[in-house]
């Protein structure tokens, strides 16, 4: 496609997306449960497809030299083809918040005042390689009351159209219109480019994926975007931390998995404990095979350890890395999350009460914890069912995003003949 034609089959998608969204926004959960079960039975019965087509996908990767790593995500395993159906019919099993009313109270002029949970409308979702990301992101939209344009990777797209045809025959199942959920069709980079500057038929954009992309979707997008850039994660160790608790949850935090955005990159430990609690751990990263890199206190404690640079401090590994800083005091453990932190998640570790109030009153961050892993940092972990991708903005939804952040909420008034004085 020239980039003209490009531009008319986005505007195309978008005005069907934004026609769509009005009948799902309307549409009542238990048509929506059926369209997400039917989608489930769908995906099982082409299980066979689904394969064939990600084995083109593979295929294609190989011939163009992509990573292990990359066609591992890139592969659609039966593992990864259940956990697809299982996931559809756990969204299916969650509350649906559309429609929900709080806060209802009479005003002094007899007017009732509440607000009510709606639908954002139309929602674009580009990500990278994952093509199971395309059935988790077109469940929790669809759940959510919103129509979604879903834009994967290039090296996806054959497994990406044989799951679009499976989104397509739960919607029909449910009477639903198949323009509830479309996938872009076309590889060509200049869909994303169009799809991020289309305010007038896309209301939020989700970017899923390395932070190169959500760097260039952040800068060039005309609509708002939910996004965290990188997870610059903090664990502090205060010098009221009970031993067992702060060694279980930094281990945990930093090897329990590395990739991840929600692993600790960055050790910070109070001076006074500085000594007993790293000889105590430090053996236990060398037995992970996990590389230290530490401040002039943590080096003179520890030989073993490679000095810190200050881009360390602002850096996300995710590998084997761990940057360790001693802090003299929590005041100190603050400025130091404050000044080089993501506003991900941070986590403190201390038996002192008050102390662990200031930490959560005073870290700004879009997930604050005291005495756990910062690998609880997870929409499934925080009881909303599944998650879209987390959030470091401040506006609208922080921290993990499940179904509650796809929506925003509208104020309604209940009168009885009521006029203002």
């Amino acid at each position: 496609m020239s980039v003209e034609q490009v531009a008319v089959y986005m505007t195309e998608l978008g005005q069907k997306a934004r026609k769509a969204s009005r009948v799902i926004a309307r549409t009542p959960t238990a048509v929506k449960n059926a369209a997400l079960l039917a989608t489930a039975e769908a995906i099982e019965a082409a299980a066979e497809r689904l394969v064939a087509a990600n084995e083109l996908d593979l295929q294609a990767g190989r011939d163009n030299g992509l990573d292990d790593a990359m066609l591992d995500r890139l592969a659609l395993t039966p593992a990864r083809l259940a956990g697809m159906v299982e996931g559809l019919r756990q969204v299916a099993a969650l509350p649906d918040p559309v429609g929900a009313i709080r806060d209802m109270k009479f005003l002094p002029s007899g007017i009732q005042v509440g607000k009510m949970r709606v639908p954002l409308g139309v929602i674009g979702i580009i990500y990278e390689s994952r093509p199971n990301v395309t059935v988790e992101a077109a469940s929790l939209c669809l759940k959510s009351g919103n129509a979604c344009i879903l834009r994967g990777g290039s090296e996806s797209i054959h497994s990406n159209r044989a799951i679009a045809e499976c989104l397509r025959e739960g919607l029909a199942a449910a009477g639903l219109p198949n323009e509830v959920v479309q996938v872009v069709e076309t590889t060509d980079r200049a869909a994303v480019g169009a799809l991020i500057t289309m305010p007038e038929y896309v209301d939020v954009i989700v970017p899923r994926g390395g932070k190169g992309l959500i760097e260039r979707i952040s800068k060039d997008a005309r609509v708002p975007v939910i996004k965290h850039l990188d997870g610059i994660c903090h664990v502090y160790v205060d010098d009221r931390a009970d031993f067992d608790k702060a060694e279980a949850i930094v281990i945990n935090a930093k090897t329990h998995r590395y990739g991840v955005c929600n692993a600790m990159e960055t050790l910070l430990v109070n001076e006074a404990v500085a000594e007993p609690f790293l000889k105590r751990v430090a053996p236990l990263y060398a037995a992970k095979g996990v590389e230290l890199r530490g401040c002039a206190a943590t080096c003179a404690l520890l030989p073993e350890v490679v000095a810190a640079t200050e881009e360390d401090w602002s850096t996300e590994y995710l590998a084997p890395i761990l940057s360790i800083r001693v802090v003299a005091d929590m005041d100190a453990a603050i400025e130091h999350i404050n000044t080089y932190s993501s506003q991900h998640t941070d986590a403190m570790v201390s038996e002192d009460y008050t102390r662990a109030r200031r930490f959560i009153a005073e870290v700004d961050s879009s997930s604050v914890m005291i005495n756990a892993s910062t690998r609880f940092a997870d929409g499934f972990e925080y009881g909303l069912g599944a998650e879209i991708g987390i959030s470091t903005d401040k506006i609208h939804a922080r921290g993990p995003v499940g179904l509650e952040g796809l929506t925003s909420e509208k104020y309604v008034v209940f009168g009885d003949g009521h006029i203002r004085q």
